[in-house]
Parts: structure tokens; sequence; C-alpha cells
């Protein structure tokens, strides 16, 4: 009686084992536009190990509608097993919208580098940048790592750099109030649309040299970065939200 317990048992185990393994690689994100007028695709993910911004709810609104001003299907998930190679499949751009710290397996982040590889895009915003520290690949995807930043959050003088798709609309001195990131800047090759005015606030500890909002190729791919998106207040900036708008279209090859 005792054996036939324990195999019944054991059998229970290892179903319910099965059933964790099977969702956990069928996670299917939530898609908020789905049309079949759409062009194309997104996933947006905000998945934190960390700090949780009270931003991320605003975020995927204002993504959401980008999204529908310009034909793209929005998914989102707070839950990084959606990074997998039938999710990915027709996903043109990943969009990390305030992640926080280790988010990622090492089987998604294979998952992810392969998608960048094959002529995928990455967009970046704010703190994208204090994630995956130990993933070497992914530190020169984004372009740099948060190093500090001031206590709480002040305006600051952004300068534009580069007057090109990403910054036509901005005047050369664009004054918003945000939390301003310190960075450890890991890769030469990016393309620096705006930044920051050390002298216009307190705090700073990159110099002459912060850049706050990026893009370039990588890896066979396409990554946009912006440091922007503490405060809720930012997504509903209509020139953060242009800005914002045409990164995305950038990295999703949009041209």
């Amino acid at each position: 009686m005792r054996l036939f317990l324990y195999i019944r048992f054991m059998r229970l185990i290892i179903l319910l084992s099965l059933i964790n393994s099977n969702s956990s690689i069928n996670y299917i994100p939530n898609c908020l536009n789905c049309s079949n007028d759409n062009d194309f695709s997104v996933l947006v993910l905000t998945e934190t190990a960390d700090y949780v911004h009270e931003s991320i709810d605003t975020g995927i609104e204002l993504i959401k509608k980008i999204g529908d001003r310009n034909k793209f299907n929005v998914y989102h998930s707070d839950d990084s097993s959606v990074i997998n190679y039938n999710n990915l499949e027709n996903i043109k751009t990943l969009i990390f919208l305030n992640t926080t710290a280790d988010i990622l397996s090492d089987e998604e982040q294979l998952v992810m580098e392969k998608f960048i590889r094959s002529g995928k895009g990455y967009v970046g915003i704010h703190s994208a940048s204090d994630t995956e520290y130990g993933w070497k690949w992914y530190g020169e995807l984004v372009g740099g790592y948060f190093k500090s930043h001031p206590d709480g959050t002040t305006t600051a003088k952004v300068l534009k750099i580069e007057n090109g798709r990403f910054s036509k609309h901005l005047e050369p001195v664009w004054e918003i109030e945000d939390e301003w990131y310190n960075y450890n800047y890991t890769n030469d090759s990016i393309n620096v649309i705006l930044e920051l005015d050390e002298e216009s606030y307190y705090g700073g500890e990159n110099g002459d040299y912060h850049p706050i909002t990026w893009y370039h190729n990588y890896d066979g791919g396409r990554s946009f970065y912006t440091g922007l998106g503490h405060l809720k207040e930012v997504y509903s900036n209509k020139m953060f939200i242009k800005l914002l708008e045409q990164g995305i279209l950038y990295a999703s090859f949009v041209d």
C-alpha cells in the first residue's frame, strides 16, 4: 500500500513539474491593441528584480498610443519567460521599459541575442540601463550601464547634439524635469542624440561628455536608448513622445 501511494505521489510531482515547465515555455504576452490592419509588432517587457518605477503603467499606455498611431501591435509582459523563439517569431522590436536588475535566464539571453542578430531591434527606456550588469553583450547593446544619480528629480538642460529624425522637433536646448542618470558607457559606437548639460543641475558625474539619448547598429540589429522616463509626467511631454516614437520606429526598421 505504501509503495502504491508513493508511486502515485511521484507521478503527481512529475505531472506538476511538466505543467509548470510548459506554462513557462508557452507563456504568451498580452496584446494591447492587436489588429489585422497593423503592419508589425513590438514586445514591451517591464519585469523588475529591484526598484519598481511608478511610471511603468504610464509608459505602457504611451507606447500603445504610439502603436495605434503608427499601425503596430503592442504586446506586453512583466515576465521575461515571454522571451522565447515562438513568441518572438513575429516581433520586430523588444522594448525594455524601466526593467531593473537581473531578469533574464541564460536561455532567454541566448534567445534575445539570436533575435537581434536576425536583424531585429531593441529600445531601452530609463532603467533599462540598470539591468543585466553581468551580461556584457546586453551592456554593449544598450550602450551604457547606470552608475548613479543625484537624489530626487530636478530640471536640467538637455542639449541637442544630432539634428535628425529623432530630434528635429526639438530646440537646441530642452529644459525638462526628470531623474538624471550618470553612466558607465560601454560602446564607443553610439550615435549621440542628446547630452546633459551638467552645469544646469547638481550631481552630474560624466563631465563634458554625458549622453542621455542615443542609437546605434549592434550585432546585426538596431538599438535605441533614452535615459528619460523616470517620472510619469515625462510620458505626457510632447517632445519626449516624438523622441520615443522615432526611437521605436528606427529600431523597427521603419525608415
